[in-house]
């Protein structure tokens, strides 16, 4: 695979980013999709390595359109200008969390966790897991090689929820909405695809024991049906 195609695909959609552009190089934007698809691919074998729960993954089926919803955003442009996927068997739904990758130039990044701030009941069964398994938390986070890659960030509160101790040991992860943590890539370094799959595939296992820990959180949480 070549992730210069997908790069510069990208960085050109940026500049140029219209409707009548992306009908002028639909074969460039073609080759683009095919590389990512790829790309993600070769993720999920070697993720299967660690977690076989994505074996049976389809790329295609885990890759975000770029075609953005502009009706209610001050930003017209009709795309995003960004190759996402999540790799888990929740497709591109955010639980069960998997492993997430974000690919736009001079913003390339890996990420893990939950990004589901929009579900106050997954929510509030994170918040009741960590009080209940502080044990697990504090093992994986202060984990070293967790430690010195991640931080966990997302969507969170000014106070701790009235329902939870103020002076709580992880009161300010019991203020979160959100639990995600990312891991940014340096461009060049995505430019070269075994480099980048090498480093992708170190910091998804990494992440993996923070993934585990919230999913078994989530194990009955399930995604409310649109209506």
């Amino acid at each position: 695979m070549d992730t210069r195609v997908i790069f510069n695909f990208l960085k050109d959609l940026s500049a140029n980013n219209s409707f009548d552009w992306m009908k002028a190089n639909k074969n460039m934007y073609d080759q683009a999709k095919l590389e990512c698809e790829m790309l993600v691919q070769e993720l999920i074998n070697k993720i299967n390595l660690f977690d076989n729960s994505v074996k049976d993954l389809i790329p295609k089926n885990l890759i975000w359109m770029l075609n953005r919803d502009a009706r209610f955003s001050n930003d017209k442009s009709p795309y995003n200008p960004s190759f996402r996927a999540h790799i888990s068997i929740a497709g591109r739904n955010p639980i069960p969390a998997g492993y997430y990758l974000n690919i736009k130039p001079n913003n390339i990044f890996l990420g893990g966790g939950l990004f589901a701030s929009q579900f106050p009941e997954a929510t509030k069964l994170v918040r009741d897991y960590i009080v209940q398994n502080e044990k697990g938390f504090t093992k994986i986070i202060e984990e070293r090689t967790f430690a010195e890659n991640f931080e966990i960030v997302g969507e969170k509160l000014k106070n701790v929820p009235k329902e939870y101790e103020k002076e709580h040991k992880y009161a300010e992860y019991l203020k979160h909405k959100s639990w995600d943590i990312e891991y940014h890539v340096q461009d060049k370094i995505f430019l070269d695809a075994n480099k980048f799959i090498e480093l992708s595939v170190e910091m998804f296992k990494y992440m993996k024991p923070f993934n585990d820990y919230l999913n078994k959180a989530l194990k009955d949480f399930k995604i409310p049906e649109r209506k």
